[in-house]
């Protein structure tokens, strides 16, 4: 089967950019549980439905279906933070830089049975070291990316 085309919706090295600059002084249960309330909060300032996870490690620390959000929005969590634990990478990046390039999941051997190379999931980044990951669903893939970005950067400062 092959993979679905990815359509080219950012700059590849601002993602690049942004990433290499969103990284966190810490990141432990608390600070996990609050950057899922602020996720939560942020979407429903929007009017947004979402589904958001918060993992450290192999733990999902917080996860949160709002109303109007379903099973579906689970799937593409897990599809995300597959593509994010696989890569070390946000998911938005991984699919763009793929669009850019005229590639598919099919290119990296990875299906999307349980990839998703779409925005919303990011890794928690500590010292260098990928120690966890935020995934959100609900929005087109740039709402979702860019509300990951947000919350994360609010963490960061």
């Amino acid at each position: 089967m092959s993979a679905t085309e990815i359509p080219v919706l950012a700059n590849v090295a601002e993602l690049e950019a942004e990433f290499a600059q969103l990284h966190l002084a810490a990141m432990d249960h608390d600070a996990a549980l609050a950057l899922g309330e602020d996720l939560i909060q942020r979407s429903r300032d929007k009017g947004w439905s979402m589904a958001v996870s918060v993992k450290i490690g192999d733990h999902e620390v917080f996860h949160v279906a709002l109303p109007g959000a379903t099973p579906i929005n689970d799937n593409w969590l897990r599809r995300k933070r597959n593509l994010v634990e696989h890569t070390g990478e946000p998911s938005f990046l991984v699919g763009q830089r793929l669009a850019a390039q005229g590639k598919t999941l099919d290119d990296l051997e990875l299906s999307e049975v349980d990839f998703a190379p779409h925005g919303g999931g990011y890794p928690l980044i500590v010292d260098g070291v990928m120690v966890g990951s935020v995934i959100v669903s609900g929005v087109p893939q740039q709402d979702d990316h860019a509300l990951v970005v947000e919350a994360l950067t609010a963490l960061a400062v």
